[in-house]
């Protein structure tokens, strides 16, 4: 048997001991099978028609551009005065990720800069800086300066494969401009693109008995996940992190209201005040759009939206190519923490989402990734070089829904394979595995990839 059957023959074999087969693939009801460029912007199958008009409601408010207060009707002003951008789908294009600006003269468009000071806060989260927040609002309503602008540069380093192929990888450089309100000397930095919002209330209905289950599972390869421990502003506790690059929010109507007063400035019952700091004078003296300015019954329809969007089926899962690569991603041991299957519990929130097996390809966990992906800022449990595996459905539909693809936390792969050789820290065995494989192998598995 040569070494590359023997590589699919092991990949089979731990897919058996994930309890993973071919005949396991159907997500029991929760893809679509849909290519165009709406591929992640479809409705779970099985929505009846009152649960299809709140869809609607929420893809709405998803959608929308928000205004300044006062406006003629007050259905969806109060943005600012400090913000990002205007809608949530400018971070998240047509529910899927963000890219990364081309240099420094480019805006963030679809992207932003986490900021905090060493230490923590009151809930063991992070600190944020006393005059600019937990992070920097590019944009301000008319008679609101700005925080200030984030030029992105990017350094670019040679990478040799064995067999002579070579490419270029980069590495972001963050420079903080133009600031309003003083420096930001020791200020801890993390840039994040907009992740993908599809297939969140699937991920949010995994129990959280599941998670710490596979904590405890046998360390392979040095990796051994973790759960982050985070403070609900919700529930006024402390809960299992599953959302966030760090797995940082609990909940998915939590992230939403965080994002919602984060990145447009809308206020709402979990975040009913302004993020303007003691030193914005002219951000605090503005106008509010209602008090709070997102009311409960749009909150529950925006999350509802996210929550019932559906995910893309596998595609060309009979292709020779493809299956090899399948093999040699669990072989490389991916599947590790890119875990192929998880299943929802009995009890989730919306009835459609209970007893579901699905392939998000993530295990929900915090990882170390290494010091070439560390952003060196703490959240929580989560230090400076760990970030939850993301989740991989739908990932080989990317470039054609928002070309070009950008992949990792900034956005700083440009396809699978830089994304790749960034991973160290518990993945350095995995990513030495492939570096090693042939050209066929390394093309098969990136096939795989495309196919999920």
């Amino acid at each position: 048997m040569d070494k590359t059957s023997k590589q699919w023959s092991l990949g089979w074999l731990l897919a058996g001991l994930l309890g993973w087969s071919p005949a396991t693939m159907a997500q029991d009801g929760v893809t679509v099978a849909d290519v165009s460029r709406q591929a992640f912007s479809q409705p779970l199958p099985g929505l009846d028609a009152a649960d299809r008009e709140r869809f609607a409601r929420g893809r709405g408010l998803f959608r929308q551009v928000w205004v300044v207060s006062p406006s003629l009707d007050g259905e969806v002003d109060g943005l600012g005065p400090l913000y990002n951008r205007p809608a949530c789908g400018s971070c998240h294009p047509l529910n899927g990720r963000g890219q990364a600006p081309d240099g420094p003269r480019q805006r963030l468009r679809s992207m932003l800069v986490r900021l905090s000071l060493p230490g923590e806060n009151d809930h063991g989260g992070p600190l944020p800086h006393p005059d600019y927040g937990d992070q920097l609002n590019d944009t301000g309503i008319p008679g609101v300066p700005p925080e200030g602008r984030a030029a992105i540069a990017w350094e670019e380093l040679p990478f040799r494969f064995p067999d002579g192929e070579s490419l270029m990888l980069r590495r972001p450089r963050l420079a903080l401009e133009e600031l309003a309100y003083g420096p930001l000397d020791g200020v801890l930095t993390s840039l994040r693109i907009g992740p993908p919002v599809f297939g969140l209330g699937l991920l949010e209905a995994v129990p959280e008995e599941t998670l710490l289950e596979m904590t405890a599972r046998p360390v392979v390869d040095g990796i051994q996940g973790r759960v982050n421990r985070v403070w609900s502003t919700e529930t006024g506790d402390w809960r299992v992190g599953r959302f966030g690059l760090k797995a940082n929010v609990a909940s998915l109507r939590e992230q939403t209201a965080s994002a919602m007063a984060g990145d447009l400035g809308i206020t709402s019952r979990l975040y009913p005040d302004k993020t303007c700091t003691p030193v914005q004078d002219a951000c605090r003296q503005t106008a509010e759009g209602g008090q709070p300015e997102l009311d409960d019954a749009q909150l529950d329809d925006l999350v509802f939206y996210q929550a019932h969007l559906a995910v893309p089926a596998r595609r060309q899962r009979d292709d020779p190519q493809v299956q090899r690569g399948e093999a040699q991603f669990l072989a490389l041991g991916c599947a590790a923490c890119h875990r192929p299957q998880l299943r929802t519990g009995d009890r989730a929130t919306y009835p459609l989402l209970r007893n579901r097996t699905i392939h998000p390809y993530t295990d929900l966990l915090l990882h170390d990734m290494g010091e070439g992906l560390a952003d060196g800022r703490p959240d929580h449990r989560a230090n400076g070089r760990e970030w939850r595996t993301p989740p991989l459905w739908g990932i080989g539909l990317v470039e054609s829904i928002s070309p070009p693809g950008h992949f990792l936390h900034d956005g700083r792969a440009r396809n699978f394979t830089e994304a790749i050789l960034w991973h160290a820290g518990e993945a350095l065995a995995a990513r030495e595995r492939f570096v090693a494989l042939p050209a066929e192998s390394r093309q098969a598995l990136l096939a795989f990839l495309k196919s999920i």
